[in-house]
Formats: structure tokens, sequence, C-alpha cells
């Protein structure tokens, strides 16, 4: 891995389901290319990947956004010592505010995987 570079870890449930994953698994085929791109970005530039790219959401959430044709996708994630980018939630982006509900569902998974690491059972 080369200077600079942050690893990308995908947030697990305690049943080992990858939410982040399965959403972009279902997204076309030329839609994953363009977010991975953005991904390979986010991991090399980490946090001072900014507007238009990245922002700041609320406490330690920060958003990937990502414009494809009419279609914009949102991936929250937060970044964590050791120099990892946890990804935590990705949705499809509809209407102008970011949905509460999303930033909810982002927050909640966070915390768990964070509570999780506290107590060993998950290594980042």
């Amino acid at each position: 891995m080369t200077e600079g570079m942050y690893r990308i870890v995908y947030y697990r449930t305690t049943r080992g389901a990858s939410p982040i994953e399965e959403f972009l698994d279902g997204l076309p085929e030329k839609h994953q290319r363009k977010v991975a791109g953005f991904l390979e970005l986010l991991a090399e530039l980490g946090p001072r990947l900014a507007r238009p790219y990245a922002d700041h959401v609320r406490g330690a959430l920060r958003e990937l956004r990502i414009q494809f044709a009419r279609n914009e996708y949102r991936v929250f994630h937060f970044f964590i010592v050791g120099e990892r980018v946890v990804l935590v939630h990705a949705f499809s982006k509809k209407t102008q505010e970011l949905p509460v509900r999303e930033i909810e569902t982002a927050e909640e998974r966070m915390k768990d995987f964070q509570r999780r690491v506290d107590r060993g059972e998950v290594v980042p």
C-alpha cells in the first residue's frame, strides 16, 4: 500500500451482512464502476477529499457524493485510527436535503461498529 492511502473497511452487521456492498452490487454495472472510482479517490485522499466529491454530514460522519447521469448516490463513512475509512451506509439520493432517516441509519451503524471494535469483536 502506498503512503497516504486509506484502507476501506465495509461495515458488517453482527450476522456478517454488508449492507453497503449489497447496495452497490444492486447498481447497474456502469454505476458500480463510477462508485468504485470515487472510492479509490477516497482511499487516496482520505479526509482531504472535499466538495464536490465529499462533505461533512455531522459529528464524525462524512459523505461521498457521487453523481452519475441523473442519479445521485451517497456513501456515508467515517475515519478511524490507522488510516482506515469505514463505509457505513449507501443510498440513492432523491431529495435536495439528506434524509434524516439515512443519516440516523449511518450513525447507528457507526456507533455499532465502534462499540464492537471497543469490545474486540471487530478488528478494523
